[in-house]
């Protein structure tokens, strides 16, 4: 009797049953970082099963390629604490990497610190390796007084916790005065809205004071159209903040659209500074036709305090899509596909979500509709838990995942991108910038 025999595995499936190809670990890994909240239930997995998820490939993955990642979800798609958790984990990984320069660039706000060395002793109190101790030197050295002070929270770790614990070297005389400042708790109070209101300041005139004096920036108004409005402020000011910063606005797309619901009597000029911030990206020419997943999937949380759900955030992007292309048609897809009125902004988000009912997920049915039509470019929006096979698709695909699930049909000849961050559209100007 023969022992020695082939053995072949069975293809992985998604949540949904369909089967999906096989994948190499740092793909797998990009794939449940780019989108993730950490710590935050999905539709189909528990937040601990997929920060679990991410600690096994981490450690399955060359270490320079987790560095690369981690860089690259902090800087590009903005997310805070899945890239710490990949260096945290980068921190035991066997082959003992050097990742000093990689903690210290993505480390980029001051309480950054503090939450890594929280994470680190997340399981139990240990020493800092010595990559890590000089990681968190080099970035302590990042941050001024106002950042210093903004973020000196009472917290389990705190900042000059960090500072011991990194013996972090000045730069300078005048560092290493904020620094003992920051021992002897004696840092000056930021000038902040938080700090001004909390002292009982009038909300309207602090609010009119810090945005004439620059200090409130795109991502600070977005969150405080409502109580600025409920304070009295100047509408006019307001909005003319928003224009001016919407070009170099870091505010993800998502954000408009969660300022909107916030503060609906201010949608107009949301929407406006929203698509104000779009000019400044390049067009995609040629016929585009965007899918949008409207399944029921689609409605989980983006987190458990926020009022956005992925369906929002595949909104935002197919907003951004359609503002920067030449010639673009929108579709909705569940179990049936319908065609979205060709609106833009604001609008455009209302008009998916009520395209088509939200039963299920047949994105395959959905590309073969579209393949009928003609396009030089196909973007599918979704969270790639299709209940049928998908197809390929008649010129340039791809397929936008703003989930985290372990498996997905994004595969094969399509361009696979995970994430909802403007980004993406960068990417896929960069990639179709590439001569074969």
């Amino acid at each position: 009797m023969r022992t020695n025999l082939a053995v072949k595995y069975p293809d992985p499936t998604n949540n949904e049953g369909v089967a999906t190809m096989r994948t190499k670990p740092i793909d797998q890994l990009r794939r449940s970082v780019l989108s993730c909240l950490l710590w935050e239930d999905s539709f189909y997995e528990s937040g601990v099963i997929i920060a679990d998820r991410i600690k096994t490939l981490v450690h399955e993955c060359d270490p320079s390629d987790v560095m690369s990642l981690a860089v690259q979800v902090r800087g590009e798609m903005k997310l805070r604490h899945a890239p710490l958790l990949l260096v945290r984990e980068l921190a035991r990984h066997p082959k003992k990497p050097k990742i000093a320069n990689t903690l210290a660039s993505v480390i980029q706000r001051a309480d950054e610190l503090a939450e890594f060395v929280s994470l680190y002793w997340q399981e139990k109190k240990q020493p800092l390796s010595k990559q890590v101790k000089l990681g968190l030197a080099k970035a302590f050295t990042k941050f001024n007084a106002y950042s210093l002070a903004k973020y000196n929270r009472d917290g389990a770790v705190k900042l000059k916790d960090v500072l011991f614990l990194c013996h972090a070297k000045p730069q300078d005389e005048e560092q290493a005065a904020l620094w003992k400042q920051l021992i002897a708790g004696t840092l000056p109070s930021p000038d902040t809205w938080e700090v001004a209101l909390s002292a009982g300041a009038d909300k309207k005139a602090t609010f009119e004071r810090l945005i004439a004096e620059g200090k409130l920036g795109s991502l600070a108004l977005l969150r405080n159209l409502r109580n600025m409005e409920q304070a009295g402020v100047n509408k006019a000011i307001v909005g003319s903040a928003l224009i001016a910063d919407a070009a170099k606005s870091k505010a993800l797309p998502f954000r408009y659209i969660a300022a909107a619901r916030a503060c609906p009597a201010w949608e107009p000029m949301i929407d406006l500074a929203m698509q104000e911030s779009m000019k400044v990206m390049s067009n995609l020419t040629g016929r585009t036709i965007v899918l949008v997943d409207v399944s029921p999937s689609m409605a989980v949380k983006l987190s458990a305090k926020s009022d956005l759900t992925r369906i929002d955030a595949a909104c935002a992007l197919a907003i951004l899509v359609r503002g920067i292309c030449d010639d673009a048609r929108v579709f909705a897809f569940s179990n049936t596909i319908g065609e979205v009125p060709p609106r833009n902004g604001m609008a455009l988000a209302d008009a998916i979500k009520v395209t088509v009912p939200s039963n299920g997920t047949l994105l395959g049915k959905a590309v073969a509709h579209v393949n009928a039509i003609g396009y030089d470019r196909l973007i599918v929006i979704t969270d790639e838990e299709s209940q049928d096979a998908v197809g390929g698709h008649n010129a340039t695909g791809y397929i936008i995942n703003v989930a985290t699930g372990k498996h997905g049909v994004g595969y094969g000849e399509w361009t696979k991108i995970s994430g909802f961050s403007e980004a993406i559209i960068t990417y896929i100007q960069a990639c179709e910038k590439i001569v074969p």
